[in-house]
């Protein structure tokens, strides 16, 4: 199954297979505007995806809501800091 998305609107198709990744979802929010959620997909079917967080916070997005979505590198190591 592939995430559905509007005749000229910007990212890549998420399907199924990601499931798990890390990725960044653009989507509008009741006011018009859009914001972006960073996470991992964890779930995805033809109403919704589900995405949660670094925080581990749940993010369930409706797909007719989602303007761009697509699959990001993990998130880079931090290295402690040292002087």
């Amino acid at each position: 199954m592939a995430l559905r998305r509007p005749s000229g609107s910007q990212g890549r198709v998420l399907t199924r297979d990601q499931l798990g990744q890390r990725v960044v979802v653009r989507h509008r929010l009741a006011d018009g505007r859009a914001t972006d959620v960073l996470g991992e997909l964890t779930e995805l079917d033809e109403q919704a995806l589900t995405v949660r967080d670094r925080h581990g916070n749940v993010h369930q997005i409706e797909q007719r809501l989602v303007v761009a979505a697509k699959v990001v590198p993990p998130a880079p190591v931090r290295k402690p800091y040292s002087r």
